[in-house]
């Protein structure tokens, strides 16, 4: 990092600290106004893990922020604010580290989110970006993964598959055509304003990073039940009903195993399930019920005819590769 850390801090990211608890970053802490309890996640992404060297800068913090406020939306807890921790590379143009502070600016004033401050610092290794994202519990409880009970309901909002299909159009399958899917990879969706309705019906509730399967699988595991997955359930974009046509359930199980979705999987009761329906309609998120809680133990993806679809490996390596 060429440029003095103090004078990165004035001029890049000083302006993104609008709140008064930030205090202008230019003191040792932040002061967060907390009336109750506080829902705190922590995430980070390092380049050649969890995205490319050569990804546009601007979305390398985006996703960065967004991976965790992907968290707290799955909790049902509202963002209000956020610590960057900032490691760049020496051997990285440093002309990029404004183009990475606009793109975080827009984002967190799309989110309004207020950055509370952090740290900046350089190294001869890889780019990472590590955020601390702080949330205020908008329901009585907060769902946790050891909440699901046999007989509810299994939902999953977004679309299941496209960031991984995004990064293999960047990798493996350069040819794969759509614009969208490299978009869902680098800059994830996550449902933010579906969050009071999470907080409102989820028992269980966990954020997909890994993959529908394996996340399904930690619901399971820490609830002590069985998760039944609806193949066909499952909502693909246009992108993974092309995917699947020309791969058939292999495809599929890479869809729902590749990761880097940043959707919330969670239970709920079925006596909510049309009150969810409407809920969703009303917030604009696309959500869809996909399976059910039964006794026992794993996770089965159930296909046509009740034919269980054999998943030789669970969930995704955080491994990326050209």
């Amino acid at each position: 990092m060429a440029a003095d850390e103090f004078d990165i801090i004035r001029k890049l990211f000083a302006p993104l600290a609008t709140s008064a608890a930030a205090r202008g970053l230019v003191d040792d802490v932040a002061l967060l106004d907390a009336r109750g309890a506080l829902v705190v996640t922590t995430d980070a992404i390092v380049e050649g893990a969890h995205f490319l060297a050569d990804d546009p800068i601007e979305t390398v913090a985006k996703k960065a922020l967004r991976v965790n406020l992907s968290d707290l939306a799955a909790k049902g807890a509202k963002p209000v604010g956020v610590l960057l921790t900032l490691i760049w590379p020496r051997s990285r143009d440093a002309a990029q580290l404004a183009q990475f502070a606009r793109g975080l600016g827009e984002d967190l004033q799309h989110y309004n989110v207020p950055l509370l401050g952090g740290d900046t610092t350089s190294t001869t290794g890889p780019l990472t970006v590590s955020i601390t994202a702080f949330g205020e519990p908008l329901g009585a409880r907060t769902p946790a993964r050891a909440d699901a009970r046999a007989g509810e309901q299994v939902w999953i909002t977004g679309v299941i598959g496209d960031g991984f299909l995004g990064l293999l159009s960047l990798t493996d399958m350069p040819e794969m055509e759509g614009a969208g899917v490299r978009a869902r990879y680098w800059t994830p969706n996550p449902p933010v304003a579906f969050t009071p309705e999470i907080a409102r019906f989820a028992s269980a509730s966990t954020d997909v990073s890994d993959g529908l399967i394996a996340d399904a699988g930690n619901i399971a595991r820490a609830s002590g039940v069985a998760i039944r997955l609806d193949a066909e359930a499952i909502p693909l974009s246009q992108y993974g009903h092309a995917f699947v046509s020309c791969e058939g359930d292999a495809g599929l199980v890479k869809l729902v195993t590749g990761g880097d979705d940043y959707q919330a999987l969670f239970t709920a009761p079925a006596e909510q399930r049309w009150e969810i329906v409407r809920a969703a309609k009303r917030a604009g998120v696309d959500v869809a019920l996909i399976g059910d809680v039964e006794p026992g133990e794993g996770v089965r993806l159930v296909g046509g005819g009740g034919r269980v679809i054999d998943i030789p490996n669970a969930g995704h390596s955080h491994k990326l590769g050209r």
